[in-house]
């Protein structure tokens, strides 16, 4: 979306002030790192992905950016989104579509899009996301990253748009282990603007998650249990070569010493999502929320957006919110949804319990990236969209997808591991343990812009 103008400036000043003190200025000392353009960033563009936002400049920064430049950081770029985050495509009015680096005919996932797109194809070290539903581990899996959805409630989402807001988290996306677990530790803790990050300060521990890697907890430590409703039929071209990857992986831990627990189920699942999804009963409020208590922003409600008409038309979602109330206050049926959240997080917990299990582990997308004539056809609908991240979304859980292999046409495949309640440091030993037996990273071979098809 913007490229920070500073961005030289500020690495050199950290080159600078490394020089004359044999001090760095913290762990992210000098590290480019791409930022969602849904996090504020003072005195830089920050549009949501909306063109009604392609001159607003914030004031001050997200709480996670401002953690992010005291470390040290540099804020490389802002990167490519849908409006307002509302989908699981990289379509946007201000950008259109992002290309996946690895077949620029297909999707790069969203809603994090330029973020996973951009750290694929090296054009930052490492990236921020913001996962509702699952945009952060679509787009990663989808540009052979990992990519991590916390526990909600252990990074501050305060300057971040919204769009259901007990569901909203940042997290990091990157193309090691190693990378993911430096940049979280930069990010997480308690913010007095973010009342859910309570969940920080009253958990056992936060941070540390990169020196967590160093005590090389080995596979054969973990038990896993494989969740055969989160494949697609074999029967879909777009969904067998996914679940051929998937399979061949599991495979692979099983050989490895994973004690693997298979066969497990979850009765109607695509019920369950569905009787569980609060999109249309949550996001228009939040959003006007939001927009009311930013005075110099363009618009003022979800609404105005709406009735301008200028959002992406495959943003589809846009016209499930605009159906919505402007308050959850008295709705029957958006309390009927959150309670079976709760009980559908009974259920998910429940397995882990009965079957002693650390993960559970599935196809973080049941199907390959959609190419962009797809999409134009009309195949996908934002709320069917088999994603299967939505699981960990809606049942509150931290996931993270990790990179598993590619298909016969050299599509990146992710599986996601569905962890308990702040188990972020062993989804991130089982990953590295994962990384380092079989060296996931494949970069794409890119051509030259003037070869490349506008």
């Amino acid at each position: 979306m913007t490229v920070n103008p500073r961005a030289h400036a500020e690495a050199a000043a950290r080159d600078a002030a490394f020089a004359a003190t044999g001090r760095l200025s913290g762990p992210l000392h000098g590290v480019p790192v791409l930022v969602k353009d849904q996090a504020e960033t003072a005195g830089l563009r920050t549009t949501f992905g909306s063109i009604l936002f392609d001159a607003y400049v914030p004031t001050s920064d997200a709480t996670l950016v401002t953690k992010l430049r005291d470390a040290g950081a540099v804020i490389l770029a802002k990167t490519a989104m849908c409006d307002f985050a509302a989908g699981w495509f990289s379509s946007s009015s201000l950008t259109g579509h992002t290309k996946n680096p690895y077949d620029p005919e297909r999707e790069s996932g969203g809603s994090s899009a330029g973020t996973a797109a951009g750290v694929a194809a090296n054009f930052g070290l490492v990236g921020i996301g913001e996962d509702t539903g699952g945009s952060i581990r679509v787009p990663a899996s989808f540009c052979n990253l990992f990519g991590l959805r916390v526990t909600t409630g252990l990074i501050s989402r305060a300057g971040f748009s919204p769009l259901v807001h007990f569901q909203d988290t940042p997290g990091p996306i990157g193309r090691t282990v190693g990378d993911v677990a430096t940049l979280l530790d930069s990010i997480v803790g308690y913010d007095p603007q973010d009342p859910f990050t309570v969940t920080a300060s009253a958990a056992p521990a936060v941070g540390g998650y990169a020196q967590a890697l160093d005590a090389g907890v080995p596979l054969v430590s973990w038990r896993i249990g494989v969740l055969e409703t989160g494949f697609g039929s074999d029967a879909d071209p777009a969904a067998a070569p996914v679940n051929r990857a998937v399979r061949a992986a599991i495979a692979r831990l099983t050989d490895l010493g994973v004690a693997t627990t298979s066969g497990l189920v979850i009765d109607d699942l695509p019920g369950w999502i569905a009787s569980t999804s609060v999109y249309l009963r949550q996001s228009k409020s939040d959003i006007d929320g939001f927009l009311a208590r930013r005075p110099d922003a363009p618009v003022s409600s979800f609404m105005e957006i709406y009735d301008s008409g200028q959002f992406h038309p495959l943003n589809d979602l846009f016209h499930g919110i605009a159906t919505g109330p402007s308050t959850t206050e008295g709705d029957a049926e958006y309390l009927r949804l959150r309670l079976n959240q709760e009980h559908f997080r009974r259920l998910v917990l429940n397995i882990f319990a009965g079957h002693r299990l650390d993960f559970l582990v599935y196809p973080t997308v049941q199907v390959l990236p959609p190419t962009r004539a797809e999409l134009a056809a009309g195949k996908y609908r934002a709320l069917t969209f088999p994603t299967n991240t939505v699981i960990g979304s809606q049942a509150g859980l931290p996931a993270l997808t990790v990179p598993v292999g590619f298909t016969e046409d050299g599509l990146p495949v992710g599986m996601e591991l569905l962890g308990p309640p702040l188990a972020e440091k062993k989804l991130l030993q089982f990953a590295r343990a994962w990384e380092t037996v079989t060296s996931p990273r494949r970069p794409p071979t890119l051509r030259p812009y003037h070869e490349v098809e506008p």
